[in-house]
């Protein structure tokens, strides 16, 4: 199975040569590093591997916490191949060349980009910045949703959506979401990893989130008035 692992190292030489050798000796095949992060002497690292299905991964975590200055971030399941900077433009091709279901190729689309679980594109009331609440605008509880990928929970679980910007979010029962607004008919959309099994994916990083706000935004503007025409109301999602 394709596994996305995250782990932050010192950067310096041969750290990342460290932890590429003890991948492959636990057993697991490197497709594609992917640097998230270089800061005050740390890095941040994605590396996406081909694992073998029938090994264990406390594995992988055991040799790679042997590795001083190493942490590892999280270890989940990828869905599809690694992704590139490419597959964005591809993407937005897609969205262009049928706008009448531009929104749900992006929706569909954006678990494969981010290696994520699922993707929703929810709609908030037009009128949430003036509503009360818990104190923080429309809330969840008022979000529908218009469009949900495959694998998503029925009915899916909205995290906090207001106020529309883009973020990361971590739920109390432990679910990561990435969250953009297309800026304008009230429609966001959140991205969720889940929590499964003796998998731990790591919390969207900022730079994903930045991703996902530059797809959102780039599909408003290709998409424009259709927009405002998305008819939210409950889905049932495949899968």
């Amino acid at each position: 199975m394709l596994l996305r692992v995250r782990v932050t190292l010192p950067d310096r030489p041969g750290a990342l040569g460290q932890v590429a050798r003890t991948l492959g000796v636990s057993g697991a095949d490197i497709v594609q590093v992917v640097v998230l992060e270089r800061l005050g002497g740390r890095a941040v690292d994605d590396f996406t591997v081909v694992w073998p299905g029938a090994a264990r991964v406390e594995r992988l975590l055991a040799g790679l916490a042997a590795i001083p200055g190493v942490r590892v971030d999280g270890v989940w399941r990828a869905i599809g191949a690694p992704t590139t900077t490419g597959q964005d433009a591809e993407l937005l091709a897609q969205v262009a060349g049928n706008p009448a279901d531009g929104l749900a190729t992006l929706v569909d689309a954006a678990p494969g980009l981010l290696a994520a679980d699922w993707a929703v594109a929810a709609v908030v009331p037009l009128d949430w910045a003036s509503r009360t609440g818990s104190g923080t605008g429309a809330g969840s509880g008022d979000a529908t949703v218009a469009h949900a990928s495959w694998r998503t929970p029925v009915p899916p679980a909205l995290p906090e959506v207001t106020p529309l910007r883009a973020r990361a979010l971590t739920s109390t029962d432990g679910t990561y979401y990435a969250i953009a607004p297309f800026g304008r008919a009230g429609l966001v959309l959140v991205v969720a990893r889940d929590q499964t099994g003796m998998l731990n994916p790591a919390a969207f990083h900022s730079t994903e989130v930045d991703r996902l706000a530059q797809l959102v935004r780039a599909s408003a503007v290709i998409l424009g008035d259709r927009l405002d025409l998305v008819d939210a109301a409950s889905v049932v999602a495949g899968g």
